[in-house]
């Protein structure tokens, strides 16, 4: 009993080249009936000779593909535990691509980044710097660096340098930024401190008065002649131009002058004690 088999229409294209196949497998077969032992025997060594470079080939494909893949794993090591966080945005700024170090530094998922606008995790105060140094990079197309804060999931703010390229597609001339993000918040501190250092020294010696040259002073009542002429007691004089403060007591030869009858000093110069 003969008859048709009904399918689809993806089963009717099937069917027909599987008739095509049959008729090319025939053509040969009518062919192949017709040739010499010679030739038959010459044709059967060129199919043995090329199975064995087919089978030559693909061993030497799976060898680059093993290369390629160990290339692959030594490359993803290196880009994500690098100690640097790498950023490919888009021309407006959304991270289309970010390594595990990047992610680690916002404190959010890496998935969970894609697609997210770099801004938004730029400090308030810094946005104006990251909005110029993109625009620049991509007015100029030459690499560019910068200095901001960034601010973690959990609100930490911490200092970072920011160094990009732009790369381009020429098929669709479409632009993506390179941006690879450098923790400095310590090399950030340590200025700070340095900084304030400085100005605290700027501040202690601007504080701090010195009496300098050839002071005019009496011979005879000691008073000192300032810079406008005038006389000053000594001890005035030296409270203006310098930071000293005075108290005043006698000496031994003042006291047995002008208090004879009054023991201060003893014989050898010491103070006498009540």
């Amino acid at each position: 009993m003969t008859g048709t088999i009904k399918g689809t229409t993806g089963d009717s294209k099937l069917r027909r080249r599987a008739e095509e196949k049959l008729k090319e497998a025939t053509r040969r077969s009518k062919e192949l009936s017709g040739m010499s032992p010679e030739r038959m025997a010459n044709l059967i060594h060129e199919l043995q000779v090329h199975q064995i470079e087919l089978e030559m080939q693909n061993d030497e494909l799976h060898r680059i593909q093993n290369e390629l893949e160990k290339a692959r794993d030594r490359y993803s090591h290196l880009y994500d535990f690098s100690p640097v966080g790498y950023f490919i945005l888009s021309e407006k700024g959304n991270i289309d691509e970010v390594n595990l170090t990047g992610a680690t530094m916002l404190g959010v998922e890496r998935n969970a980044l894609i697609g997210k606008p770099f801004t938004r995790f730029i400090l308030r105060e810094d946005q104006d710097i990251f909005h110029q140094h993109r625009q620049h990079l991509l007015e100029t197309e030459t690499s560019q660096s910068c200095e901001l804060r960034l601010v973690k999931k959990d609100s930490h703010e911490f200092y970072v340098n920011l160094e990009s390229i732009a790369i381009k597609n020429k098929e669709d001339n479409l632009r993506w930024i390179r941006a690879a993000v450098s923790n400095i918040t310590e090399r950030k501190q340590a200025e700070e401190q340095r900084d304030k250092l400085i100005s605290d020294l700027q501040k202690a010696l601007s504080e701090v008065k010195t009496l300098r040259g050839f002071l005019p002073i009496c011979s005879h009542c000691k008073n000192i002649r300032d810079d406008k002429g005038y006389w000053n007691q000594i001890e005035s004089y030296i409270h203006e131009h310098s930071d000293a403060e005075f108290s005043h007591s006698i000496c031994p030869e003042c006291a047995k002058k002008y208090y004879p009858d009054m023991d201060i000093y003893d014989d050898n110069g010491e103070v006498t004690q009540d």
